[in-house]
């Protein structure tokens, strides 16, 4: 386990050897230092196809259309016999945000979902495998005798874009299939809303509830990334009920958290948001990034930053508190924090793809860091109360800006390495507390 985020100051936190004056069994170091997501498994394949051929495959240019496994097997070994493939990706908001949070913390992720029983060297699902981080732990995928997902972006001789989407068999991941010993142990179960919205008879809502289940008897945080508006806002009281009931920690982006709350400004749509869960994570483009959450107003911490003016006046008062649920808290007081986008944002935006799936692995990597120091060193002042996340609500925000930052600034939603060691173009005062 990594140090999630950067700092000035030094801070203790065990990684290769632990205190001697404590001992623990191997189990008990083990415990709660990885998380668990549930995602629809598929690959994002990018080719370059003449009109003739988007005519051939009934495809219209430049829109998406849901294709048939048919239509999309032929589809695929055509541009695979003809080497019109220049990018194969292994994608799913889930799997690319356990991805950065394996590359982050260098730590183990649990990826529940469907892979083919049998891959192909050089197909997608290989391409799938190839792509993801080897601390990702994979042994618990369920084997289909099919397809995967796959989304083909055509790119025609004009440039313009055409979507071809074949869900597969993703999602038909089975509630049996859904581990209940490796829920426990985790520090998060994280889901997306696109696991509860299937056709009917297709297995995967049911297999995400078992899930949700497992996670609140063992009393696990449930995060909730709200994936598209247009999901939301086809009804958003059956999300807001949804939220209540079974999530702790949601992630959305400013038009997702319009559809969720009617408020156009991200700041009172995360204080809204409140109404029903423990901690919010909002990011609304260039706006910068927003979170939310509860402290014990007991020991709540003020900031030494200008206080921000807003529709809720001052509202980054005490942003140098620790996160913690609602529940665990005798008097909850609201916090918020807000950054703008770090260094103004990319001089080129080469993918906005996977920019807050980067933040929302910031921030487990934050929960999960708690969660490992809190067994590694137990009696530490930083584990009095039952703090949520290990660093403040500020520099959370950091790590999240920074992160996003850093997928928006490359081709692939996936991280090949962590944060650079030293940042040359930024001056350190970035990371103080």
């Amino acid at each position: 386990m990594k140090f999630p985020g950067k700092r000035k100051s030094k801070h203790y936190f065990p990684v290769n050897a632990r205190d001697p004056l404590l001992q623990a069994t191997q189990q008990e170091q083990e415990e709660g230092s990885w998380v668990v997501g549930i995602d629809q498994t598929l690959v994002d394949i990018e080719a370059k196809v003449d009109d003739d051929f988007l005519q051939r495959y009934g495809l219209s240019a430049g829109h998406s259309l849901v294709i048939d496994d048919a239509t999309a097997e032929a589809l695929y070994n055509e541009l695979m016999r003809e080497a019109l493939i220049s990018h194969q990706f292994a994608g799913g908001t889930i799997g690319n945000t356990l991805h950065n949070y394996s590359v982050l913390a260098d730590d183990r992720s649990v990826l529940l979902g469907v892979m083919c029983n049998n891959i192909q060297i050089g197909g997608y699902a290989y391409r799938y495998l190839c792509n993801t981080s080897s601390r990702m732990d994979l042994n618990f995928l369920q084997g289909v005798d099919g397809a995967i997902g796959r989304c083909f972006t055509l790119i025609g001789e004009q440039g313009e874009r055409t979507f071809a989407i074949s869900p597969g068999l993703m999602n038909q991941l089975q509630a049996n299939s859904i581990p209940e010993e490796v829920i426990a142990g985790a520090s998060a179960l994280v889901l997306t809303s696109y696991l509860v919205r299937c056709q009917p008879g297709e297995p995967m809502p049911e297999a995400t509830l078992r899930a949700i289940e497992f996670a609140k008897k063992h009393n696990v945080p449930v995060v909730l990334t709200l994936g598209t508006k247009y999901v939301i806002q086809d009804n958003p009281q059956f999300w807001r009920d949804f939220l209540r009931d079974h999530v702790s920690i949601v992630a959305m982006n400013e038009e997702e958290a319009f559809a969720l709350t009617g408020e156009q400004d991200p700041l009172l749509a995360s204080n809204m948001a409140l109404d029903w869960v423990d901690l919010v994570l909002c990011t609304a483009g260039p706006t910068g990034l927003y979170m939310a959450g509860f402290t014990e107003e007991e020991y709540k911490r003020k900031t030494n930053h200008p206080l921000l003016p807003g529709a809720l006046a001052e509202f980054n008062q005490y942003e140098f508190s620790r996160a913690m649920r609602h529940k665990d808290c005798e008097q909850p007081l609201r916090i918020f924090s807000h950054i703008a986008p770090y260094m103004g944002g990319p001089e080129k935006i080469m993918n906005t793809n996977g920019a807050g799936d980067g933040a929302l692995a910031a921030l487990l990597h934050d929960i999960t860091a708690n969660n490992f120091h809190r067994q590694k060193v137990p009696n530490s002042s930083k584990h009095g109360r039952a703090y949520l996340t290990y660093s403040s609500l500020a520099q959370v925000c950091k790590y999240a800006n920074r992160v996003s930052y850093q997928v928006l600034n490359q081709h692939s939603p996936r991280l090949t390495r962590g944060l650079p060691e030293r940042e040359d173009s930024l001056e350190e005062s970035y990371w103080d507390r």
